[in-house]
């Protein structure tokens, strides 16, 4: 489903036009992005919460010498960040069927 395919389904359930639900999705949108450029975590209720994973220190080896070491933690700009979605345990119910061996 596409942005598109949900201002669609939007503009028809609200009796608006195209181009207002368009804009409504990317209000919504963009207010989920701010707060992830926040670092904030985006709770939506019954539905699943958006927030940025930060990746800490890890272990490496240099290609070249075969050494192992530590490559260090290192600040991103918030379009590289990994951004996570987490599901709500209202919403589980219409994923868990579709996908029964999805992990945890």
């Amino acid at each position: 489903m596409t942005k598109a395919d949900i201002a669609e389904i939007i503009s028809g359930r609200l009796e608006l036009s195209r181009k207002e639900s368009a804009e409504l999705v990317d209000a919504l949108l963009e207010v989920i992005k701010k707060g992830l450029e926040k670092d904030e975590k985006v709770k939506i209720s019954a539905f699943g919460s958006f927030e940025v994973k930060k990746k800490g220190d890890r272990r490496g080896r240099n290609p070249q010498t075969g050494e192992d070491l530590t490559i260090e933690a290192r600040a991103c700009s918030p379009s590289s960040r990994a951004q996570y979605f987490a599901t709500a345990s209202t919403s589980k119910a219409y994923v868990r069927p579709l996908y029964p061996c999805s992990p945890p």
